[in-house]
């Protein structure tokens, strides 16, 4: 019995540190500019959890105005991505079974849409970028990029340029 119990707990144990690994030597997200006031900024986080933003416009603003443009980019900030948050960005691009996607994604024949840039480095050294023009590739990609679009908000980012 308790050699069961034992195995039972070291399977158990195994399969959290496994669910816990990412295969992703670097995730890097991208949203582009559009006609209107599409948040304009690049995400690049680590397997550490750590994290730079560059902000470039409307992405910490209240009021959306085209004279924003003028201003000075918003700055880059660096943080941590919440372990909770991480886990679960890595189940959502693990979900996407990258290998099979195709590379480019969208309509070109609009010509006021956000182009988005999905890159994901992987721990064997392959790449895979995903480029989506509307940012409406597959359900599974939109949300991804609402992930992404909510970590603006929901992590601790510090102001470091």
């Amino acid at each position: 019995m308790k050699i069961l119990l034992s195995a039972i707990t070291l399977f158990f144990l195994l399969s959290c540190a496994t669910a816990n690994k990412s295969n992703y030597s670097k995730i890097e997200y991208e949203a582009g500019t559009c006609f209107g006031f599409c948040p304009i900024f690049k995400m690049t986080i680590n397997p550490d959890r750590t994290a730079v933003l560059e902000a470039e416009h409307f992405n910490f603003t209240e009021g959306r105005s085209k004279d924003e443009f003028s201003k000075p980019r918003e700055g880059t900030f660096k943080g941590t991505i919440k372990q909770e948050d991480y886990t679960k960005l890595v189940a959502l691009l693990n979900s996407l079974n990258p290998g099979s996607m195709k590379d480019q994604y969208g309509r070109r024949d609009v010509t006021d849409l956000p182009t988005s840039y999905l890159r994901l480095h992987f721990n064997d050294g392959k790449a895979k970028t995903i480029e989506d023009y509307g940012k409406h590739g597959t359900p599974k990609l939109e949300q991804v990029y609402r992930f992404f679009e909510e970590l603006r908000h929901n992590q601790k980012w510090e102001k470091v340029k």
